[in-house]
């Protein structure tokens, strides 16, 4: 298995894992997974008594061989989990800071 195919499979691993523990019956969970254009998602949809939820909870995209963490609503720290996997932090881009705020990350700058 090639780089890519194991980042794939770490990301839906995790998502599938934190989208299990969200538990609401009244709020549909929703991964989406499109390993073709590699964008990977964990959605909240439905209602709230009259209020509307459509949320991303959690976001990532592969691009130029990296994992890109474009979205995290959730006390996990899925980068970290990236890392326990056997990511390189060099290969984790957190997307959801500006970039000129990466390179004092402990992760990649893009």
């Amino acid at each position: 298995m090639d780089k890519i195919d194991r980042y794939r499979t770490y990301v839906q691993q995790l998502l599938t894992r934190y989208a299990e523990s969200d538990i609401d019956n009244t709020i549909e969970v929703q991964l989406i997974l499109d390993a073709e254009r590699d964008h990977y998602q964990w959605m909240n949809v439905g209602w709230h008594g009259l209020n509307r939820i459509y949320r991303c909870i959690m976001h990532f995209d592969i691009k130029d061989g990296k994992i890109w963490l474009q979205q995290n609503l959730t006390d996990q720290n899925p980068a970290e989990d990236l890392v326990e996997m056997g990511v390189p932090r060099e290969d984790i881009v957190l997307g959801l800071q500006p970039p000129f705020k990466r390179q004092y990350t402990q992760y990649g700058v893009a």
